[in-house]
């Protein structure tokens, strides 16, 4: 039975939510996705940079991740609005519990876009071309925003799907239309191609996704090592991953953090996920919690995020552990291209009490890794986190040595934001 996977993308989410809002709990008459509009981030922080725009500013020339300044350069009438992350992650909840009404196959892959396993659901939703359609009305029809939703037999060709022809649409993408579909578009176009990558695909020679696909893949191996291979599959439309869905009750641990300059280089990347993995380990044992899965994301200077995951052998709540496992998936995502975000997420939660499979192949001692981070824990909890840190952070002023999380801190319901507004 072939596959069938949805992927669904909030069309510029962050302005659609502001736009929703203001229209539906401030009664307000304009529609920002319809003037020249931009949602901004924090002016303290890299000097503010766009973060999602309307048509009409993209039609001036405004682009996603610049900084305001510029923006504002290019468009003086544009209406730039601050982000607000709670309100964010409120639709994104709404919009999330809509697509799990449909099935408990759905893995949020960021806030605003998720998975769908729809695969022998013919019989319930019928054509699942058809289907979307009424899914993405739906969503429209609720919530006030709308979708793209990309088709296919795997998680890769259905995101590829959903970045096709914005906004508003269902496209499929299954392996018999890569070559009409795919292979024809640039190689930028390829989701893990960032500028660096696309600058060394060019030099030899490759500059469509189908010159790709056809290249040795020794020579891109060669020349790109790891990520040669990868975006050699990607671009032949392989891929394995699964639809992971979080159970309910069963949530994921995770930490990200916006960096204030670009990082460029590897060692300085590996210090923000050090960092990273310490505030996430810490976090699970705190909760009694070992995660199986480990994930890390990306975000480039275009703000082009990639994100991708693996099983650990065992369950873990050991920093190093899940350290080396976002050092392993950061060498296979990295495209050189300067990174403005880091994040690592942990999955597939078990309780600490569970017990770890032995090896005759490793002879690692975890029972000390555990006692060593529980001493850390103890230390911390008693004189505070900068009680005690690893040597590596001692003389880094770019990096703390525990960091991460959104910048307006938890939870805030709509009642309340409209209640601060006034």
């Amino acid at each position: 039975m072939e596959k069938v996977i949805f992927h669904i993308d909030v069309n510029s989410a962050y302005l659609s939510w502001e736009a929703v809002y203001r229209l539906r709990e401030q009664g307000g008459s304009v529609d920002l996705r319809e003037i020249p509009c931009a949602v901004g981030g924090d002016k303290s922080k890299r000097h503010g940079i766009i973060l999602a725009k309307s048509l009409a500013a993209k039609a001036c020339g405004v682009r996603t991740g610049e900084p305001l300044t510029e923006a504002l350069k290019k468009c003086p009438g544009l209406t730039v609005v601050p982000a607000h992350h709670s309100l964010y992650r409120q639709y994104s909840k709404k919009f999330m519990d809509i697509l799990r009404e449909y099935t408990p196959d759905v893995q949020q892959y960021s806030i605003d876009e998720a998975f769908m396993d729809m695969s022998g659901m013919e019989k319930i939703i019928g054509d699942p071309v058809a289907f979307a359609h009424k899914l993405k009305n739906r969503i429209s029809r609720e919530l006030g925003f709308t979708v793209n939703i990309g088709i296919s037999s795997n998680k890769y060709l259905a995101k590829m799907a959903s970045d096709f022809e914005k906004p508003d649409k269902v496209h499929t993408l299954f392996p018999e239309e890569i070559p009409t579909k795919m292979w024809p578009l640039p190689v930028s176009d390829l989701i893990f191609v960032g500028r660096s990558t696309q600058e060394a695909l060019h030099k030899l020679g490759i500059y469509t996704i189908g010159q790709l696909a056809g290249t040795d893949v020794e020579i891109l191996r060669h020349h790109l090592k790891k990520q040669g291979e990868t975006i050699w599959e990607f671009a032949n439309g392989r891929d394995s991953s699964l639809v992971e869905p979080v159970p309910e009750g069963n949530k994921m641990y995770g930490n990200s953090t916006t960096v204030a300059f670009d990082i460029t280089d590897e060692d300085t990347a590996r210090m923000v996920l050090l960092s990273l993995s310490e505030t996430v380990a810490s976090r699970l044992r705190k909760d009694g919690q070992k995660a199986q899965m480990v994930s890390v994301s990306i975000r480039n200077t275009d703000m082009k995020t990639v994100s991708h995951q693996k099983v650990m052998p065992a369950a873990t709540d050991i920093t190093e552990e899940i350290y080396e496992a976002a050092c392993q998936l950061f060498e296979e995502l990295w495209d050189q291209s300067p990174i403005r975000l880091l994040g690592v997420q942990t999955g597939k939660l078990s309780s600490e009490s569970q017990g770890r499979q032995m090896s005759l192949f490793d002879n690692t001692d975890y029972e000390k890794m555990e006692r060593m981070d529980q001493a850390v824990d103890k230390i911390r909890k008693k004189y505070g986190k900068n009680a005690i840190m690893r040597a590596s952070f001692l003389d880094n002023k770019k990096v703390d040595h525990m960091t991460g999380g959104h910048p307006d801190g938890g939870q805030v319901n709509l009642k309340t934001l409209k209640e601060r507004k006034k």
